[in-house]
């Protein structure tokens, strides 16, 4: 599994970690039951702390992406669809504010802001 972090980044490494299996695991890149590198050998590949890589795990799996079988491993977890469906509504609302904001600033009325919404919506 190719991750690429940055210490240069304002975000914390296991933030990034997270974030990246996160978007493999949606994506469909990693597949239900699939087994992923084990804390510590990720930890060597990315030359960090196995304690950043355990919380990022940590984190996966407490929000439902991954699960644990002791002495096996992590695996992605099934599916959940609803989990699934309200992370991608944050995404669009988070999208969407951006574009009502930069609306705003460049002077596009609500009238054409929602015109060019029905546009793309209909493309």
């Amino acid at each position: 599994m190719q991750l690429t972090i940055s210490n240069s980044s304002d975000r914390p490494l296991y933030e990034q970690i997270y974030t990246q299996i996160k978007v493999k695991i949606m994506s469909g890149e990693l597949k239900e039951g699939e087994a992923l590198p084990t804390i510590r050998s990720l930890a060597q590949a990315l030359k960090i702390s196995v304690i950043t890589t355990a919380r990022a795990y940590g984190d996966l799996e407490k929000d439902g992406y991954i699960h644990t079988v002791t002495g096996k491993g992590s695996f992605v977890a099934p599916r959940n669809e609803e989990l699934f469906r309200e992370d991608t509504l944050k995404q669009v609302e988070r999208k969407l504010t951006e574009a009502v904001e930069l609306a705003r600033i460049g002077g596009i009325s609500d009238d054409e802001l929602r015109a060019a919404l029905e546009l793309l919506m209909g493309e």
